[in-house]
């Protein structure tokens, strides 16, 4: 006789429980879909938010990184520095474009891009003149870096901006996951020349699909909504000036994202009380969390933590109906990018990436789910502990 399986336990599922069909209806009503009243609304909310003075929808986060990439310069040929430890999305934006990503090791504490490591390389490896700064190794030029601020964490941008000064390049914040962390009153995706952000359904808030650009810059935000749309030059006649995309973010979908801003102070109070619980959970535990970096504030979008045999405690937490998954593989391991720069000191990546477990953190899980997940992993602790 088969036995029933505990309810499940999701690993992060999005929270619906405002205005969104209600302002679903409405925009479908106003018959209004690939522009609107809400896109505008949302685009607001956010700049408001963020401190942003352009905010540009589009339909998702890897759009946003192409668009902001093209905008900072990046052309065929050019190689872009992102950390090696990122979701892939950040790299294939790259290649998009016919660029390549130079992979730079991360921090072992923060799980960031490793600072150290990139003045390192650029004093050590490049060269610049007026047409920038090239890669010795193969006199290709180095035109932006793109930090990501993993799972919450804000790089040190202070630093990262003034490195970036110092060699040319273009700043480019991969904020996909950072909506609601700040960085000495500053918002993610707002110190860069440009910022990018997600909505897909895992993250903090939601607009099923979508993604957004931030910027300070007004000829640049003109520019990105004219290449969103098709590169457009005429009002009324046919008439393109140059290569565009068809990114926009839809009215309806902007909707949805207008109930997610109003909702947001909760999701991340909510983000906050579980990262905490897990940090106290297993702090008698041999695990590790991340470290933030100084004057940051997390939104702590995902609960993740190291901890040895990783892979074999998401198969146990996956027998009780919870859901976990393993960190991301480091960038230069995956088959599309091997043949791809590399720099590391002490190949840290692989290193999280091999202990690392992201742990359920909905912004509509119980204490009893939380309660439920951390027995479960305590025991299989436990276990190993003893044998």
């Amino acid at each position: 006789m088969e036995m029933c399986r505990p309810p499940a336990i999701p690993l992060c599922e999005p929270n619906l429980n405002g205005r969104e069909k209600q302002y679903i209806a409405e925009a479908v009503d106003s018959n209004w879909l690939s522009g609107g009243s809400f896109l505008h609304r949302f685009e607001q909310q956010l700049a408001e938010y963020t401190g942003a003075t352009h905010v540009i929808g589009v339909c998702n986060g890897t759009s946003a990184l192409q668009v902001a990439l093209t905008l900072a310069g990046v052309e065929k040929g050019d190689l872009v520095l992102i950390p090696d430890l990122t979701f892939v999305a950040t790299a294939n934006a790259v290649r998009y474009l016919g660029a390549n990503p130079v992979m730079i090791d991360i921090d072992a504490r923060t799980w960031l891009m490793d600072l150290d490591l990139l003045q390192d390389f650029l004093e050590n490896h490049t060269y610049r003149n007026s047409g920038g700064c090239f890669c010795r190794q193969s006199h290709r030029r180095i035109k932006a870096v793109v930090p990501v601020h993993l799972l919450g964490n804000i790089c040190e941008m202070d630093r990262l901006n003034r490195i970036a000064e110092q060699f040319a390049l273009a700043v480019v914040e991969d904020a996909a996951c950072s909506l609601g962390s700040f960085q000495n009153g500053r918002h993610s995706g707002t110190t860069g020349l440009l910022g990018t952000m997600s909505f897909n359904s895992n993250k903090i808030i939601t607009t099923a699909g979508g993604g957004a650009i931030l910027t300070h810059d007004g000829l640049l935000a003109k520019r990105a909504r004219h290449l969103i749309t098709q590169a457009k030059s005429h009002p009324t006649e046919y008439i393109h000036n140059e290569l565009g995309y068809n990114f926009r973010l839809v009215n309806p979908l902007a909707a949805i994202g207008c109930a997610q801003m109003e909702q947001l102070p909760g999701f991340l109070q909510r983000k906050k009380e579980v990262a905490a619980h897990y940090r106290e959970a297993f702090a008698d535990y041999e695990v590790a969390f991340q470290q933030l970096t100084p004057g940051t504030d997390s939104n702590y979008w995902h609960a993740a933590m190291l901890v040895d045999e990783s892979r074999s405690l998401v198969s146990a937490l996956a027998t009780e109906n919870i859901e976990a998954r393993p960190l991301w593989m480091p960038i230069h391991e995956l088959p599309v990018f091997r043949e791809d720069l590399y720099i590391t000191h002490n190949s840290v990546a692989p290193e999280v990436s091999r202990r690392g477990i992201m742990l359920p953190c909905s912004t509509s899980i119980t204490d009893e789910q939380l309660q439920r997940v951390s027995q479960v992993i305590g025991s299989a602790l436990d276990v190993r502990i003893k044998n």
